[in-house]
């Protein structure tokens, strides 16, 4: 069935009788490509459990999904929307939320459900981010911006490798699986954007692992040795643990794979000594002593 959203010209007409038009304060890039979309809709399914969408636009995306079987919960920041979103899903079982998804309560949605959205580029990186912290979904399908996707899928020693490309390998699997040029969007946005398929693997957050990453990269074009006595590791525990794990004082943070920096937290960052005694955080004083929260801890 072809949707009657995915014509440029029918956009220009919906969005003229509404008085509408697309605004960039929102990123709104709709949707035009019957193509697209419909790879879009495969490479979500199966459609089991709750559906969120994130920024419908149009309903273009959400008309697909539901169409399919979907329950959709779709969340839309812009309010002029709601009289619009009304009539183009009318009939079908979709829950529109007018609210702002980086404020919505994520870690009470169901335990298995999916995320298939066209994302606003702007909010892109920290919604998926916390949307992989929750542990609430079994799948995200989503649009992105090219160059975003591709720090998401980067591989160690590449230039769109770092701290997204390592969050996003810790939580899940990721898959960048096509790539849509501009004219698929209207208006057409000024770059390609590109679908993201992210299986969550189930695993917790990592607070100290992630903070040691984000020291790591501070200062990319440093020596990791560098860069983390920057930020405040004790130099010399630095460089302990690197000769404990082989690893050159050459070496740049791009270089380690996530078990790399896992093995490098272990030997930098040790074990509780004890019953009661807090993990530190962070960085350490050359006496030895940790942040954790503004608390500190000596070295056991």
């Amino acid at each position: 069935m072809t949707n009657p959203l995915t014509s440029p010209k029918a956009v220009r007409e919906l969005l003229a009788r509404h008085g509408l038009f697309a605004d960039k304060r929102f990123g709104q890039n709709f949707l035009v490509s019957e193509a697209h979309l419909r790879r879009i809709v495969e490479a979500a399914r199966p459609l089991a459990g709750p559906v969120f969408e994130v920024g419908p636009g149009l309903g273009v995306l959400t008309r697909a999904l539901a169409q399919a079987g979907a329950e959709v919960t779709a969340i839309e920041k812009d309010l002029r929307l709601k009289p619009l979103l009304e009539e183009t899903l009318a009939g079908l079982p979709v829950r529109l939320v007018f609210q702002d998804a980086l404020f919505y309560p994520w870690e009470e949605v169901p335990e298995g459900s999916l995320l298939v959205a066209n994302l606003p580029y702007r909010i892109a990186t920290p919604l998926v981010t916390r949307l992989l912290k929750t542990g609430r979904f079994a799948r995200l399908v989503f649009l992105v911006q090219k160059e975003v996707a591709e720090r998401m899928t980067a591989r160690p020693k590449t230039p769109a490798y770092g701290l997204l490309s390592l969050r996003v390998a810790h939580h899940a699997q990721a898959e960048r699986l096509f790539d849509l040029p501009p004219g698929a969007f209207f208006p057409p946005p000024k770059v390609w954007s590109s679908l993201v398929r992210l299986t969550p693997r189930g695993v917790p957050d990592d607070p100290n692992l992630f903070a040691l990453i984000e020291a790591a990269f501070s200062k990319r074009r440093k020596t990791l040795l560098n860069a983390l006595t920057a930020a405040g590791y004790p130099r010399e525990r630095v460089a302990e643990a690197l000769a404990a794990l082989d690893l050159p004082q050459e070496v740049r943070a791009e270089e380690l794979d996530l078990e790399g920096f896992r093995r490098l937290r272990e030997a930098l960052i040790p074990p509780h000594a004890g019953p009661g005694k807090k993990r530190p955080v962070g960085p350490c004083s050359p006496e030895g002593y940790c942040l954790h929260r503004g608390v500190g801890a000596p070295f056991p």
